[in-house]
């Protein structure tokens, strides 16, 4: 069933399964001054259903994706930590304090960076600067 789920998503968020959606829209709306109405709206709310359906499995099959290639570029640098690995797997509190624990790392290491350019600027001032004179 999932493969079919995904096959069809696949042909109708292609411009193909998107003009046939739209035609069939037109069709349904063509109907309506024939009395049918509630078939019509029927048709519509399915057809509404199915495109919702659609956009949450794209959705999933991008972020799934995204999620891997990220998880290649962590293991591929030597100083990353693997610990990130399948976080997304993780339960939501975990993923919270986890990106606290990063925010903070990462407020840290921008003040050392800041620290260590003030000083290699004041050594520059002073004379001591790379090309010194």
């Amino acid at each position: 069933m999932n493969r079919l789920l995904f096959i069809v998503a696949d042909f109708l968020s292609r411009p193909p399964g998107f003009y046939a959606m739209v035609v069939a829209m037109v069709a349904c709306t063509l109907l309506v001054p024939f009395g049918l109405t509630n078939t019509v709206t029927y048709a519509l709310s399915a057809a509404a259903i199915i495109i919702t359906g659609i956009v949450l499995i794209q959705g999933y099959r991008d972020t799934a994706a995204i999620h891997a290639k990220l998880d290649e570029i962590v293991i591929a640098l030597r100083q990353t930590r693997n610990d990130v690995v399948g976080l997304e797997h993780a339960d939501t509190q975990e993923i919270k304090s986890k990106l606290v624990e990063l925010e903070r790392e990462a407020e840290a290491g921008a003040a050392n960076t800041a620290s260590q350019n003030e000083t290699n600027e004041a050594g520059a001032a002073a004379g001591g600067g790379r090309w010194g004179s």
